[in-house]
């Protein structure tokens, strides 16, 4: 497999835009719906022998929806759906071959908000079975990072970050329950956003003991994101947050910010991702924030609390998985990762009674702490960098697969208890060319403020691009 960038852009209608461009060139007539999804299915078809980034495609519908009158504020954008909330017409099955593939009968609560704000679904995307770790891996599928295809696209929404990063479509869905949108963008170099918990709009995470998932997008500008926000925001606004509005202009005011670069909770940061959180961590002085070393506070019992969580979803998937996903579920067609959760959720049971109010009572903690110390946390997204394809693998011995998966996210997990928000901005490069996040964290409702120090950052420094990576490796 070639080591090179592999992206899509080229000069048809979609050119080099964000979501926000494309929205503004159909609305002045420059170019169609139709000819920006038709631009967006051949991209797709181009380069997905190359990425596996897609589960289905779902063009009819795309250019039927493209010919329609269309409302919203990125009406007409193309993009796509990750392959776990339910799409009318389309199956729903998590990235797992124990699913049933019967199309859902109607459209679920998530994906009838993304839609209403004007966004052309192409295709659904690829993800690790359940979203349980953090590399799009399968024993069906290897979703591969366009900038080097050697390596991992992240997880578990990397299908919806390599579409994105390859210039397929620029903007995507995604959702996270232990970092799984803020990881595929860190190492795809995208911004990617998880907001407060009830922000948007919930699918079946709202009825979890813990609600730690939460859904969004990913996409390659800061101001996609505000502007997908905006937009969703008119269409279901939870008034016990405050409102959003469009975050259309930078931080305006000094901020304090909190620099953590090794976890409280996990292993010491690899010095390459160290080397790029400092040196973001200077721009952020220079551009007149007062950064100070911080240190969360986290209880060591933390990581075997969400862990136990992370197996006891996993346990009732497996058991009660026909009740919940319906007829036809085959767990005996699960992946090893799955039964050795599975496994310890069933042990650590006796426990529950134990970690599930700690995990829920983190969420007061949160904002004690934030009410105490500083506006915004800046830490890594991974502890390590970007893992080779394989290491976190389907034939890797499970019980290895989940030590390494602890060893990388020593802090995305934290905002999914909390349900604090916390947004991943491209941060630099590592020693392999390949992208490294940085994770702003800040209290709850407080999106606008992540939004507006990632315009600030975005503006002063632009994000690599992916094209420039590829004319580099070509020299």
């Amino acid at each position: 497999m070639t080591s090179s960038p592999i992206h899509a852009f080229t000069d048809d209608v979609l050119a080099d835009q964000d979501a926000v461009g494309v929205a503004q060139g159909i609305a002045a007539g420059e170019f169609s719906a139709a000819e920006a999804v038709d631009a967006a299915i051949a991209r797709l078809v181009g380069v997905d022998p190359q990425l596996e980034a897609i589960r289905r495609d779902d063009f009819d519908r795309a250019r039927r929806r493209a010919g329609a009158v269309r409302r919203g504020g990125l009406a007409g954008v193309p993009s796509a759906f990750k392959d776990n909330i339910p799409v009318g017409g389309l199956p729903m099955t998590e990235g797992s071959q124990a699913f049933p593939t019967t199309p859902k009968a109607k459209n679920g609560p998530v994906a009838s908000q993304f839609l209403a704000t004007g966004l052309i679904p192409i295709a659904t995307t690829n993800m690790p079975e359940f979203g349980w770790t953090c590399s799009t891996e399968s024993r069906t599928f290897t979703t591969r990072n366009p900038w080097n295809t050697a390596y991992s696209a992240g997880g578990s929404s990397g299908g919806s970050a390599a579409l994105v990063a390859a210039g397929v479509v620029p903007i995507a869905h995604g959702n996270d329950g232990g970092g799984s949108i803020r990881i595929p963008a860190s190492i795809c170099g995208l911004v990617g956003l998880k907001p407060t918990r009830g922000r948007l709009r919930a699918g079946d995470s709202a009825r979890m003991p813990v609600r730690i998932v939460a859904d969004s997008v990913l996409a390659r500008s800061a101001r996609d994101v505000a502007t997908f926000y905006a937009e969703a925001e008119k269409v279901n606004r939870n008034r016990t947050l405050p409102a959003m509005g469009l975050v259309d202009r930078p931080v305006e005011r000094t901020l304090r910010i909190g620099l953590m670069v090794d976890s409280p909770v996990g292993k010491p940061t690899d010095p390459q991702v160290r080397r790029v959180i400092e040196q973001f961590a200077a721009r952020l002085e220079a551009l007149g924030h007062d950064v100070m070393p911080y240190e969360a506070p986290v209880p060591r019992f933390f990581v075997d609390d969400f862990s136990d969580y992370w197996g006891f979803l996993a346990y009732m998937g497996s058991t009660q998985g026909e009740r919940m996903f319906g007829k036809g579920f085959d767990a005996s067609r699960l992946e090893p990762l799955t039964h050795e959760l599975a496994r310890r959720g069933k042990a650590s049971l006796a426990k529950a009674p134990v970690y599930l109010p700690r995990l829920a009572a983190s969420s007061i903690g949160s904002r004690v702490a934030f009410r105490r110390g500083p506006d915004v946390v800046l830490t890594p997204v991974l502890s390590g960098t970007t893992p080779q394809l394989g290491y976190l693998g389907p034939e890797v011995d499970p019980s290895v697969h989940f030590d390494r998966l602890l060893d990388l996210v020593g802090f995305t997990p934290l905002a999914n208890a909390t349900g604090s928000p916390a947004i991943s901005v491209p941060a630099g490069l590592d020693d392999q060319g390949l992208p490294v996040g940085a994770m702003l964290s800040a209290t709850h409702g407080a999106e606008r403020l992540l939004l507006e120090l990632a315009l600030q950052v975005e503006q002063a420094h632009p994000f690599e691009r992916i094209q420039d990576a590829s004319l580099s490796a070509r020299q």
